[in-house]
């Protein structure tokens, strides 16, 4: 029997216009949230995980109301244990208050061991799984590609191409895309959903250590350019090698 806590995050839709507006992303204007990829893999291998050795799992998302939306997801596939941490003021909460407020979540719910994906869609920052290993004083294995639910084992990167890791309990693991195709919520969960129970805690996460300046807008690229014929092949090739220096 195994208890492992998923962290699941909502974040734009990747086809979602982001406006900023005021020196901030203007979130009132995201019309489609989902939850970030990699944590998708993640749950999949932790229900791959509970159906081998038997155990339960604890959804645990961090956000305002709306991010209850990816709790009820995992609800519609069969996870009962429903965790949201939020609280009044925390729009800009840095990424170590974000790791202490979901080790304190993971900590009251027991699970020891830890599952979510290697970056969120939107930050891409890739710092959550190790900073909750770090303070849950907890062996941390990255960028799982591959899990067999039979060991458990997890495939990862390494120097010399890949390796097989087994690890002991606690642990956080924190997987990429993998070969396992996603479950979807058939009519009867996404009915039972409706009804799932979502326990909202908040935590003391401290003071932030980076100060928040402001969201900007990417550059504007420049318009592309255009060039006829082999004489132009002398200017195209001193682009390419003093502008864009991909040669």
């Amino acid at each position: 029997m195994v208890e492992i806590a998923v962290l699941l995050k909502q974040v734009p839709d990747t086809n979602a216009k982001i406006a900023v507006v005021g020196g901030r992303v203007d979130e009132s204007a995201v019309t489609s949230w989902v939850t970030s990829p990699y944590d998708e893999y993640a749950l999949e291998a932790a229900l791959q995980h509970v159906e081998a050795d038997g155990g339960s799992i604890t959804a645990i998302t961090l956000g305002p109301a709306r991010a209850e939306k990816v709790l009820k997801d995992a609800a519609a596939l069969g996870i009962t244990k429903l965790v949201r941490i939020w609280q009044d003021g925390w729009d800009d909460l840095d990424s170590k208050q974000v790791q202490s407020a979901l080790a304190e979540a993971v900590k009251a719910s027991g699970a020891e061991l830890v599952y979510c994906g290697k970056q969120s869609a939107d930050r891409n920052q890739g710092s959550t799984g190790p900073g909750i290993a770090e303070m849950l004083g907890a062996a941390c294995v990255v960028e799982v590609s591959e899990f067999d639910a039979t060991g458990p084992s997890y495939l990862r990167p390494a120097a010399s191409g890949s390796e097989k890791v087994t690890v002991s309990a606690p642990a956080v693991i924190t997987f990429t895309k993998t070969e396992s195709d996603l479950r979807r919520p058939n009519v009867r969960g996404i009915m039972m959903a409706k009804k799932a129970q979502i326990d909202v805690v908040a935590s003391d996460v401290g003071g932030a250590q980076v100060t928040f300046n402001g969201h900007s807008s990417p550059a504007e690229k420049p318009p592309g350019k255009t060039f006829d014929g082999s004489d132009s092949v002398p200017e195209v090739v001193g682009l390419l090698r003093d502008e864009a220096k991909v040669l």
